[in-house]
């Protein structure tokens, strides 16, 4: 097993696995104080980070001759606790290169570092902080800024139900005002495979839910991070892919997306395998369930 440990000056300075790396806040990252503690970064089966100081957004671009315009925002799973950054990152994003789409992996802080002021809120803010820089830089990255979407697997699709139903809240301190600020973080659709949506403990994975708001955390707080609840006219169309034998986080977790999302009429479909498990990424060598990446490459043509 290797193990490696990153500071924060290393980080910023080199690239990861080959591809530009951006940090999310070049003028100091907000809600965080100094410490000690460092990135760790093992590899074993797949590359596992956590403890993530400096979060960053990895570029992954196709050819321009095969670019199509659309990009999406990549948050991978690890229950809030660690990141599967090639598992249900890197990987994710060279696939979506061999459709044309450009494809960003979101590092982003996760709430047990001892450096964060108010864990709950870190993520949510890096997220926030990623859309708005692609958006920004769409023209440099030739995409089409109306065309731009977050995906998140398991903790990280809890991530990115979050932004598409709280991409307006305003989650930073005015101490960290910026003109980007001002740029909508609101994704263009997402993409939640296998996620976390509720802390309703009925359907609920107690792992991603404790770590991010706590064990005794209030029903208010409960509430606002169900994402089912806070679904709104503004949310954006939604593809979801789920297995019925999942026994870390419960179908049950999509459905109730997927319902609130039909109340308000939003485009969204649903694949519901009756095999798969938990964490399969691309689904290779897993039968029909191998299929669900063709089904979202048709559902993202199909957007308006």
């Amino acid at each position: 097993m290797k193990f490696y440990s990153l500071s924060l000056f290393i980080f910023f300075t080199s690239s990861l696995l080959g591809q530009e790396v951006i940090p999310l806040w070049p003028e100091g990252v907000p809600n965080q104080k100094f410490t000690k503690e460092k990135e760790h970064w093992v590899q074993t089966d797949i590359l596992r980070i956590d403890n993530v100081q400096n979060p960053t957004l990895e570029i992954y671009s196709p050819s321009k001759a095969n670019q199509n315009g659309k990009a999406v925002i990549i948050c991978p799973g690890g229950g809030y606790k660690i990141l599967a950054y090639d598992w249900e990152g890197s990987d994710i994003a060279k696939w979506f290169n061999s459709k044309g789409i450009t494809a960003f992996v979101l590092k982003y802080r996760l709430p047990n570092s001892q450096s964060l002021l108010k864990p709950e809120w870190a993520p949510l803010q890096d997220a926030q902080r990623a859309i708005r820089i692609v958006r920004k830089g769409a023209k440099k990255w030739n995409i089409n800024p109306t065309q731009i979407g977050i995906m998140g697997f398991s903790a990280g699709g809890h991530l990115a139900s979050s932004l598409g139903t709280h991409f307006e809240e305003n989650t930073l301190e005015d101490s960290y005002s910026n003109p980007i600020n001002e740029i909508s973080a609101r994704p263009d659709f997402m993409i939640l495979v296998y996620p976390v949506i509720t802390f309703d403990e009925k359907y609920y994975h107690g792992g991603s839910k404790n770590a991010l708001i706590g064990e005794n955390a209030s029903k208010e707080i409960i509430d606002y991070f169900s994402n089912n609840l806070q679904v709104t006219k503004k949310t954006p169309p939604t593809f979801l892919v789920h297995s019925a034998d999942d026994d870390a986080v419960p179908y049950q977790n999509s459905i109730l997306f997927y319902e609130a999302l039909q109340t308000y009429s939003i485009p969204s479909e649903l694949h519901l395998y009756p095999k798969g498990g938990h964490g399969y990424s691309l689904a290779l060598k897993k039968g029909q369930l191998e299929g669900w990446t063709e089904r979202l490459y048709d559902w993202i043509n199909a957007l308006n």
